[in-house]
């Protein structure tokens, strides 16, 4: 049985353990960039007047 020759194969990689599949013809085989929201952050919310009190006492070992 001769290998089909629009499969992809699988090659050994010359440094150990890894193996890489060959391209598929009409592939693109560069990765995606990551989608970034393009939202900016907002500012990070008040404190309420509980976790300002909480910070303001703090156990005397800190």
């Amino acid at each position: 049985m001769s290998p089909d020759p629009e499969r992809q194969r699988v090659e050994r990689a010359s440094s150990g353990r890894r193996a890489r599949l060959t391209p598929v013809e009409g592939s693109d085989p560069s990765p995606e960039a990551p989608v970034r929201d393009e939202t900016p952050a907002g500012p990070a919310p008040a404190p309420s007047g509980n976790d300002d009190r909480l910070r303001r006492e703090r156990p005397p070992h800190w």
